[in-house]
């Protein structure tokens, strides 16, 4: 019996559903377990979500930038036929830049406010002066200073956006710098070991190990657009993949947690993000239309759950010791509605914001 191929196009076509997945494995990954249990290894894994969902980022980003080199192209018939006006590159950048930071920012804002500013009224354990609860709330610069984890994720991907739009360039002019996330992997090796380099931006090796899957999200992109398929019988070698890079993840931390530099994990993280991505795709192909819309609407929120579930919600229900299972489905289902409740506040100042802008 033939295998069917497998569509590239469905990582656009179940983007939502993914990004719930991908929420929920970083939820699972954030409640606590001791070592000693059994499933602590693969409970640890759910930090693969954060590497989902930059995957993801990276291809949706080159969705939207070719529709804008279309808009454009469009724009310049119109102009050769004194319809229009020149819109040009930066004007381009700017719009991609204002879309992502009306996304981000207002929610970002909104929710280190509530973390970073009754930390500075109090024991002052992130912000030591005013001017530090500046930078904690309006860019996170102790990650980028100290590695402060609280939010590490937000700062991250606003970083990646500020340089993907020239990587975009790039690689549409010249294809073959499409390798660079194999120098970006390079690069992660020598600020683990050439030690001038790891005393200078060592302490960002979460950010740097994350970088590759971006940039390879990025260049995925266009085959996703063009709708490619990858033969059938392609499915055993991405089977192969997954089962390797998972069992060998598993394994360094279920023995090994704490004895390798977790840059060495999350190289394996790379080949498990795609596969995971290609075969949650075939589960969501056979799920009911109820269970995909549910995980659409939770990828939706992903931005704000993130933000909300681990500092306010999962830190007041871990001292009740109430279990791991428990525990987890307790922190989703208050999550959520938090999270959408951020989401209706957060559209409305982002349509004040963006009249505002125009």
């Amino acid at each position: 019996m033939k295998i069917k191929d497998i569509e590239l196009a469905n990582i656009s076509r179940f983007r939502g559903e993914l990004m719930g997945a991908a929420m929920l494995f970083v939820i699972l990954f954030h409640v606590s377990l001791p070592r000693s249990d059994a499933f602590f290894g693969l409970r640890r894994m759910g930090n693969i979500g954060v590497d989902i969902f930059l995957f993801l980022s990276g291809i949706g980003l080159w969705f939207s930038w070719m529709k804008g080199k279309l808009e454009e192209r469009a724009e310049r018939r119109e102009e050769r036929e004194g319809k229009g006006e020149e819109r040009g590159f930066w004007r381009k950048l700017g719009d991609f830049y204002k879309r992502r930071f009306i996304r981000i920012y207002p929610a970002w804002l909104i929710m280190a406010g509530l973390f970073y500013v009754p930390d500075y009224l109090g024991p002052r354990k992130f912000s030591q002066t005013f001017v530090d609860l500046l930078g904690d709330v309006l860019i996170n610069w102790d990650f980028w200073l100290y590695d402060e984890l609280t939010f590490w994720y937000v700062p991250s991907i606003m970083m990646l956006y500020l340089f993907a739009p020239f990587y975009m360039v790039l690689i549409d002019r010249h294809a073959v710098y499409k390798w660079l996330p194999v120098v970006m992997v390079m690069w992660c090796i020598l600020v683990q070991w050439v030690t001038p380099i790891h005393q200078t931006v060592g302490h960002l090796e979460i950010f740097w190990s994350r970088v590759p899957i971006f940039f390879i999200g990025i260049n995925m992109g266009e085959m996703v657009r063009q709708r490619e398929r990858i033969d059938g019988t392609g499915i055993w070698m991405i089977l192969l993949m997954f089962v390797m890079a998972l069992s060998a993840s598993m394994f360094l931390e279920q023995e090994r947690h704490g004895q390798f530099p977790l840059f060495i994990e999350r190289m394996l993280y790379i080949p498990l993000t795609v596969t995971s991505v290609l075969l949650l795709n075939r589960v969501f192909r056979r799920t009911p239309s109820w269970f995909n819309g549910v995980m659409k609407w939770v990828g939706a929120l992903s931005l704000e759950a993130y933000l909300i579930h681990a500092h306010f919600v999962l830190v007041y229900i871990e001292p009740y010791r109430l279990g791991y299972w428990l525990t987890f489905l307790l922190t989703v289902a208050i999550t959520l509605p938090l999270s959408w409740l951020l989401f209706v506040v957060c559209k409305k100042l982002s349509s004040n914001l963006n009249r505002l802008i125009r």
